[in-house]
């Protein structure tokens, strides 16, 4: 989902809670990320992992100028030819320390992530969880928002909200870069003149 449909997306949604809620989580995810400097971690599931968010994340911390949004992911099947951007696995999490942030995408709470991610808050890692609600997660996460089963969105369309909020939220203290700022800025470097040769 590129910008114009999100922010279309936001049109349809004025007026109910999800604007707010994924404005808010994003807030708290870009508040954790800032302000401690020690890298954004994101884990899925083993049947669902976040490549989408992942990918939009890595593109919003490019376009805002906040380079700590970019996460690694950490995947659950890690194989020997995967390029080093795919090859993080499960044990990353455990080596995860104070100043971290670990954002947990799941629909469902398998219990080998729940002990991993009930090890990473021990060791002081800011944990966020979207997905179901409830249960042991929530109960761990700092922070979540719920995607309960049945709601008028799915997982997939709130990672794309969430990170969309991420990066417009950015920049300095009480100034918001929404999509127009982004996509003036893009036209203003694609219509730049080139510069001077060497």
């Amino acid at each position: 989902m590129d910008a114009v449909r999100v922010a279309l997306l936001r049109e349809v949604l004025a007026g109910t809670e999800w604007l707010g809620a994924t404005r808010r989580f994003a807030g708290v995810l870009r508040g954790s990320v800032v302000a401690h400097g020690g890298g954004l971690l994101l884990v899925g599931t083993p049947r669902h992992e976040p490549w989408h968010l992942a990918a939009h994340l890595v593109d919003e911390a490019a376009w805002s100028g906040t380079p700590e949004l970019a996460p690694t992911l950490v995947r659950h099947h890690v194989r020997p030819c995967d390029p080093p951007h795919l090859a993080v696995g499960p044990g990353r999490i455990a080596a995860a320390r104070r100043g971290e942030t670990l954002l947990v995408v799941a629909p469902e709470e398998p219990a080998p992530l729940l002990q991993r991610v009930h090890d990473a808050r021990l060791a002081g890692v800011t944990v966020l969880a979207l997905g179901a609600g409830g249960g042991e997660l929530a109960a761990m996460a700092h922070d979540t928002l719920a995607v309960p089963e049945g709601a008028e969105l799915d997982l997939d369309t709130v990672q794309h909200l969430v990170s969309a909020a991420a990066g417009e939220n950015a920049g300095s203290p009480g100034r918001r870069r929404g999509f127009r700022d982004r996509l003036s800025r893009l036209t203003e470097a694609l219509t730049a003149p080139p510069p001077a040769p060497w």
